[in-house]
């Protein structure tokens, strides 16, 4: 039997959000679409669980790294298997997720490409978040820090560094904390799912094929502000 040309793609976290919009759309750009998270019995805060997701596949052509969860308190107050909830998730696992899927990669005739979903806590530190925060810096880095090594082996690694998405992550903010975010984004409102999955399909693309390390707002132009 003939095996399969065509090119797989693992996404993590996608039945909602970002990660279900994004799942779509490579599926529209013609990618075979592999699923990763909780509800295909997959619990990526487990290192070995995670590892796994990308070793199980028979090829794979691009992880799209988009699982990941907040826990809202004051860093002051923040308990510690809270942070470390929240780390294990956003960082760890991440860590694992890439260097599995690059390990396959650089050993493929044909490289393969990585998008990590960074944030723009990426570059700022939030109220409130404080383990989100230093997640998604260390995913910022670790996007930078792995192209690095593995640009010259055939892998281009991006992220994407959302802002305020409509998303249930933002789905508990008040009307009034809405307001005000808002008025501080220059567009004047939160991105929709699709335009950070339309994002991400680019840094897929063989239209994105001399980007690497690169970290992308996605942000209506909050982070220019």
């Amino acid at each position: 039997m003939a095996v399969s040309t065509q090119r797989v793609a693992l996404v993590t976290g996608a039945s909602r959000g970002i990660g279900a919009a994004t799942a779509e759309r490579l599926r529209r750009d013609g990618w075979h679409v592999k699923t990763a998270e909780r509800s295909t019995g997959v619990d990526l805060a487990d290192p070995d669980q995670a590892r796994a997701a990308v070793e199980g596949l028979e090829r794979i052509d691009a992880l799209v790294a988009n699982a990941g969860t907040i826990l809202r308190s004051p860093a002051l107050e923040t308990p510690l298997a809270d942070w470390q909830r929240v780390l294990d998730l956003n960082l760890t696992s991440v860590f694992v997720l890439v260097q599995a899927a690059a390990r396959r990669m650089v050993d493929q005739e044909h490289g393969g490409t990585i998008v990590l979903l960074a944030s723009m806590l990426s570059f700022g530190g939030g109220l409130n978040a404080s383990a989100y925060a230093a997640s998604k810096g260390g995913v910022a880095q670790l996007t930078k820090a792995i192209s690095n090594e593995v640009a010259g082996r055939g892998v281009r690694v991006n992220a994407v560094a959302p802002g305020y998405v409509e998303t249930e992550m933002t789905a508990d903010l008040d009307d009034g904390r809405r307001r005000e975010i808002d008025a501080r984004i220059p567009m004047g409102r939160f991105a929709q799912p699709e335009e950070i999955a339309d994002v991400v399909a680019f840094l897929l693309s063989d239209d994105a094929r001399y980007v690497t390390g690169a970290i992308v707002p996605v942000d209506g132009g909050f982070s220019a502000r």
